[in-house]
C-alpha cells in the first residue's frame, strides 16, 4: 500500500484546537484547503513542542537573514484566526513523528506530522534503525500531512497553539499540577485536597 500524504501548499487555514473541556480535551491539527480538510490527533505536549519549536526556528530565521526574511517578529493581528476547528472533525489519525524545515528559496515553513506506528525490534539499535527506515521511505511509510507555510501563517499558528495549550486548567499554586473543578489531591499538601 502506498503512503497516504495530505498536502496543503498552501492551506488557506493550519491551527491547532481541541474538543471538549480542559482536563479531558484532544488536541488537532486542521489543515484546510477550499473544500479540503484533513484532522489529526495529537498530545497537548505535542502542540506545545510543535509551536516553541516553529517559533524559535522562525526567530533564527530573522536572526541569520538580518531581518530581510519575509517572516514577521510577532503574530500579524489580521490573519489572526480564533475561530472553532472545522467541523466534522473527522481523525485521519494519530501523530506520532513530527518534522520542521524552512525552504528558504520559497521563504516557507515545512511542518509534516506523521502517523504513530507500532515497531517491534529486540534491541534499541535495531529499534533505531526499523524508525529511520520508516521515515525514510517515501512510497510506504506512514500516512503523513504535509504543510508549507508563510512566516506570517507560521507565527499565528504558534501564537494560537500556545493559546491553545495554556487554555487548560489551572495549576496549583503549590504543586504547579493541574487543578480540576472539584480541587485535587496537593502532593505539596500531604495530600489534603486543595479547591479550584
Amino acid at each position: 500500500m502506498s503512503r497516504q500524504v495530505f498536502l496543503y501548499d498552501p492551506p488557506d487555514r493550519f491551527v491547532a484546537g481541541t474538543v471538549g473541556l480542559p482536563g479531558r480535551r484532544t488536541f488537532f491539527l486542521q489543515a484546510t484547503a477550499g473544500p479540503r480538510t484533513t484532522s489529526v490527533a495529537l498530545e497537548k505536549t505535542q502542540v506545545a513542542a510543535l509551536a516553541e519549536r516553529m517559533d524559535e526556528l522562525l526567530d533564527e530565521v530573522v536572526r541569520r537573514s538580518g531581518g530581510n526574511a519575509a517572516v514577521p517578529a510577532v503574530a500579524p493581528n489580521e490573519i489572526a484566526d480564533s475561530a472553532p476547528l472545522d467541523t466534522p472533525i473527522e481523525e485521519e489519525f494519530r501523530v506520532g513523528t513530527m518534522a520542521l524545515a524552512w525552504d528558504g528559496e520559497e521563504e516557507r515553513m515545512i511542518v509534516e506530522a506523521q502517523a504513530l506506528v507500532e515497531l517491534d525490534a529486540e534491541s534499541e539499535e535495531d529499534l533505531a534503525e526499523a524508525e529511520e527506515r520508516l521515515l525514510q521511505d517515501e512510497e510506504n511509510g506512514p500516512p503523513m500531512l504535509r504543510v508549507r507555510l508563510t512566516g506570517a501563517q507560521a507565527r499565528a499558528f504558534c501564537k494560537r497553539a500556545l493559546d491553545v495549550v495554556n487554555a487548560g486548567r489551572p495549576p496549583c499554586p503549590l504543586c504547579s499540577l493541574p487543578l480540576d473543578p472539584e480541587g485535587h489531591v496537593c502532593p505539596r499538601q500531604n495530600g489534603y485536597r486543595r479547591g479550584a
